[in-house]
């Protein structure tokens, strides 16, 4: 009776996690027949890993499996709460089993919290082979795992499930229902739709959203699950991936005209409970850098967004927000200055030092205008004509630079 009671304070995704292989589904990619790690867990050769995947896209039950399959001893750390310490004795142990002829598998979820010390510490003992090392991240490992450690793991990319499997997921606990919720339970089909929608392809988020409309009750519909889920369904990590695809996508939306799309984006960001001012920021850079001298305009109008966000705040600053996004992708584009700053900054590199030339030189003191500074100096107001005003004003090793191209790109849109 204790255990059964235990069991019931089990969340049912961590209840119904896969016991063996062949009852793991999605990720055909990395995990179908035929792919690199079936066949290393078939030839018993499971190289060190990364997994880098969404929540709820199989990463700690793929790797329970993986030791399982090849009988190796199991240990999991937590980044968050775990460090060098917990290493260390995780470390003699996996020596032992190496002596003994036995595997080891150390699993690291979220191993993009871990510094740079830490990391270096897994270094020397999956280089020897002590340990497999299986890290687990929902962050991109190129720019949050260490190089040395990167390069000595696999990075296997897992994808979020697609909504046919988190409807079979569901439907196979509903067929088990004695068993799942340790009562009898239905759900119709637009119920289930609707958690497999907003679950985001989160098989953890889809079977504990389900377990908790069964406790609200036995019959499962609509309306039991917007009563129960409570929140907005837009899924959106501010501080993850998502974040960067989207704030891309948005950007790329407005640089290709498509007003539609970026309003989208924009869209998927405040619902998911952005700061409007980040996204503003975003804007006021693309005005400069993406249409920039081909509408005057476009930054004035970026920067008002932004202060009325300042001013206003969510939710009344996302039509000034929306104002902005539409303007800016219906805008003429131009890169001109943004290619041209890169040029100066190459050029700034490169010539780190180079004199102005005297001509151009500022003279307030008698010392300063016996050694010429400013001599020569042409004063453009003085001369009717531009070609007589014409005088150099790069240094030597630099005349004749042009940085700025003010042909105006083809295919675009006026405003």
């Amino acid at each position: 009776m204790a255990k059964s009671k235990d069991m019931n304070n089990v969340p049912l995704a961590e209840r119904l996690r896969p016991k063996r292989l062949a009852e793991f589904l999605g990720q055909e990619k990395i995990f179908g027949a035929r792919a690199f790690l079936q066949e290393a867990i078939a030839a018993d050769r499971v190289p060190s890993l990364i997994f880098w995947g969404p929540p709820g896209s199989g990463k700690t039950t793929l790797a329970l499996l993986i030791a399982q399959e090849t009988q190796a001893e199991f240990y999991q750390l937590s980044a968050v709460g775990s460090g060098v310490k917990e290493l260390r004795a995780i470390f003699e142990k996996a020596e032992a089993n190496r002596k003994a002829g036995k595997k080891t598998i150390l699993f690291i979820d979220e191993i993009h919290r871990w510094n740079k010390s830490q990391q270096d510490a897994l270094l020397p003992h999956v280089e020897r082979g002590t340990v497999i090392l299986i890290g687990a991240t929902t962050e991109n490992p190129s720019f949050e795992v260490n190089g040395a450690l990167l390069s000595r793991t696999r990075v296997l990319v897992l994808e979020k499930h697609t909504e046919e499997t988190l409807l079979f997921l569901m439907r196979r606990a509903l067929d088990a229902a004695e068993t799942s919720f340790g009562k009898q339970a239905a759900a119709d089909d637009e119920a289930l739709n609707f958690i497999a929608a907003i679950s985001g392809g989160d098989a953890r988020i889809a079977l504990n959203t389900l377990e908790a409309c069964v406790l609200q009750s036995d019959s499962v519909d609509v309306e039991v699950v917007e009563r129960v889920v409570h929140r907005s369904h837009i899924l959106y990590d501010k501080g993850g991936e998502e974040h960067h695809t989207i704030i891309s996508a948005l950007h790329k939306s407005m640089r290709g005209n498509d007003a539609n799309a970026a309003l989208y984006w924009l869209g998927r960001m405040l619902e998911g409970g952005e700061d409007p001012l980040y996204v503003a920021r975003r804007l006021v850079r693309f005005a400069s850098e993406d249409v920039g001298l081909a509408n005057s305009f476009a930054l004035p109008q970026a920067v008002a967004a932004y202060q009325a966000c300042q001013f206003l705040g969510m939710p009344e600053c996302e039509v000034h927000l929306a104002q902005a996004v539409a303007y800016l992708a219906q805008s003429k584009k131009s890169n001109a200055l943004y290619v041209a700053y890169g040029h100066v900054k190459e050029d700034v590199r490169n010539t780190p030092n180079e004199p102005v030339p005297l001509h151009i030189r500022n003279a307030p003191t008698k010392l300063m205008k016996e050694l010429d500074y400013g001599k020569g100096y042409r004063y453009t107001p003085d001369y009717k004509t531009a070609d007589e005003a014409a005088q150099e004003y790069f240094p030597d090793r630099l005349k004749g630079r042009k940085y700025i191209d003010f042909t105006p790109p083809a295919g675009t849109k006026e405003t």
